[in-house]
């Protein structure tokens, strides 16, 4: 009795250390175009960052803008939103941000355009 409690103890241990990558999350480097022409793509670095390059089709909302909630309102609550910024931690504060105002499906890509811009140069 006492070997078949250490072993259920010790698959629960191992179970919960494993890493999961959360549905909200995604690597940017695995959405495809066709992915991409379906979702409403959200840049919140700065219009300098942005300026030097971003996501074809991306709509540009700083983060740091004292009214980026008010910006966002333009955006359908029901919409797919993808969220990047330069390497995933304002578009992780973002993805917050927008749940605690009501947005249903919001995907924080993992990352950012640094990522994207190793793998896909212009």
């Amino acid at each position: 009795m006492k070997y078949p409690v250490i072993l259920l103890l010790s698959f629960l241990l191992n179970l919960s250390c494993a890493q999961t990558q959360t549905p909200s999350s995604k690597p940017i480097n695995s959405i495809t175009a066709d992915e991409m022409k379906n979702v409403v793509l959200l840049d919140v670095r700065t219009p300098e960052e942005y300026a030097q390059g971003h996501l074809d089709n991306s709509l540009n909302i700083n983060w740091f803008d004292a009214d980026f909630a008010q910006q966002v309102e333009g955006i359908d609550k029901n919409e797919t939103i993808y969220v990047y910024c330069k390497v995933g931690g304002r578009s992780a504060k973002a993805q917050e941000k927008l749940k605690s105002l009501g947005y249903k499906n919001v995907v924080n890509l993992e990352g950012g355009y640094d990522a994207w811009s190793l793998k896909h140069p212009r």
